[in-house]
């Protein structure tokens, strides 16, 4: 089997025949069951591409059963949740299958038109093709990454930031890459964790905020001020030399410490909370910004808020990607800029990708957003070229 296959799985006979008759008219192979159990005694392999078009509410085998039993037999497909409940209950399922790390393309309330399945699966089938070509995961070593720092094979992207009532770019976000010789562009989801676990992360940590300084004088040269953003994780947060450590390079760079802003997600404060604070607390005290990142996928947000000396509040992309069509999502998104409000914080939404989500933040009184829709990471010497088109 090496063309994609459209998986229906919905106990209604009617239901199963018409989504068929929908794929076939998009032009993909429909299998259908009935029965859930099916699926998994008579599906032995599953091209790349396929996706599963799931119903929630079946008698014998539920659409949550059928997702944890897709986890645990490794048929892991892209799924569309279909379901006559409540919203509520939709909802509830859609991140279910996503702490289980399903991909949810879409979700469905019966009754649906054709026309709205129809742009879900050719939506999904433009981008299949990325899909289908999933990046390597690279089995690089500890010591391919100390020779990376050693012999400053890092390099830095940047993505702008802009004022959501202006539009003015207020700053960037400082993402660092790995110019591997042999394997070109890598990027940091392969690399971090290495760094962390074999105690490289201080080194790493250092050069990036080192460059991002060092880019911050090269714009100043071309009368550009744009502050920067880093991401520390939670090792870095347990050294107790890091006030000091950066209040020295941003010294030695002649910067103001407001050229920098640290950002710390929130599971890294999960740790050695009373270093954490102590550290945060004196950076603080040096003026140096402070961003909780990925704000609201944490389990002890308001006590984190609470505690530490943030300037900046960063909504985290998960719900305002999901927050024009989905009302919890936006819902949530609403809360953390009025709580960051409440709490003289600065709000950052990162993940816009359209003008409909912008323009729901600009009516929610957010202060900056960033993600594609604004500019994708791009090197340092196209900031300027960026700018000068907007």
């Amino acid at each position: 089997m090496n063309e994609p296959v459209i998986y229906i799985i919905d106990d209604e006979p009617q239901t199963v025949t018409l989504l068929a008759e929908y794929v076939a008219l998009v032009g993909y192979e429909a299998k259908t069951f009935v029965e859930a159990e099916k699926f998994f005694t008579e599906t032995i392999s599953i091209a790349n591409g396929s996706i599963m078009v799931l119903d929630l509410n079946m008698p014998k085998m539920d659409g949550i059963e059928v997702m944890r039993q897709m986890v645990e037999m490794g048929k892991l497909l892209p799924l569309v949740l279909v379901s006559g409940y409540d919203s509520g209950v939709l909802h509830s399922a859609e991140q279910l299958a996503k702490a289980y790390s399903l991909d949810i393309i879409a979700t469905l309330e019966k009754p649906f038109t054709f026309k709205h399945f129809k742009e879900i699966l050719e939506k999904y089938a433009k981008k299949s093709e990325r899909r289908l070509t999933p990046r390597k995961k690279l089995a690089v070593t500890p010591s391919e990454l100390e020779n990376a720092i050693l012999n400053k094979q890092l390099i830095l992207h940047y993505q702008p930031q802009i004022n959501v009532s202006s539009g003015e770019l207020t700053g960037a976000e400082a993402l660092v890459r790995w110019e591997h010789p042999e394997h070109g562009l890598i990027y940091p989801d392969l690399f971090i964790s290495l760094a962390e676990e074999s105690g490289l992360i201080a080194d790493l940590t250092g050069q990036v905020i080192r460059m991002a300084m060092d880019q911050v004088l090269k714009w100043k040269s071309s009368d550009l001020v744009i502050p920067v953003s880093v991401n520390i994780s939670a090792e870095n947060i347990t050294s107790l030399s890091l006030p000091e450590q950066l209040s020295n390079m941003l010294n030695q760079h002649q910067l103001e410490p407001t050229m920098l802003t640290l950002e710390v997600t929130e599971s890294a404060l999960m740790g050695k909370l009373v270093t954490s604070l102590d550290i945060l607390t004196r950076l603080r005290m040096k003026n140096i910004n402070l961003s909780i990142d990925d704000f609201g996928t944490g389990y002890s947000s308001l006590s984190q808020l609470y505690r530490m000396p943030f300037t900046e509040l960063k909504v985290d992309q998960s719900f305002v990607m999901n927050m024009v069509n989905d009302e919890e999502a936006r819902g949530i998104v609403k809360t953390c800029i009025m709580l960051g409000h409440e709490l003289n914080m600065q709000v950052v939404a990162e993940g816009v990708e359209d003008s409909e989500t912008l323009e729901l933040l600009k009516g929610m009184g957010c202060n900056i957003v960033q993600g594609y829709h604004i500019a994708r990471p791009m090197p340092a010497e196209s900031i300027l070229p960026w700018i000068q088109s907007r």
